[in-house]
């Protein structure tokens, strides 16, 4: 019985730390790109209609991705977090349902 309540134990704790980690990246990819809009490319937080950090399916810091609408413009951005060179770079963008690549 002691050893089923460890093991569960364990189990249990390894599955808040992978949620724990998963939300730490997409929470600093998002705070990242927030601060890269407003400090380098000058777009107010109240121009910013949307922005969504959620799990892409690439490899890498791409895994990480961050979906940001601005509003007035047609396009959808998709950025990410560099982790080697501390960078944020527009990953590609979606105009008329057509997706362009940086």
């Amino acid at each position: 019985m002691k050893k089923i309540v460890i093991i569960i134990l364990f189990l249990a704790l390894g599955i808040a730390g992978f949620s724990g980690y998963i939300n730490y990246k997409k929470h600093s990819a998002k705070a990242a790109v927030e601060n890269y809009l407003v400090n380098d490319k000058h777009i107010s937080k109240d121009n910013i209609e949307k922005i969504s950090p959620f799990m892409g399916n690439l490899q890498g810091d791409k895994n990480w991705l961050v979906y940001v609408k601005i509003k007035g413009d047609k396009k959808k951005y998709y950025y990410y977090k560099n982790a080697k060179n501390n960078k944020v770079i527009l990953e590609s963008y979606i105009l008329n349902g057509k997706e362009y690549g940086k």
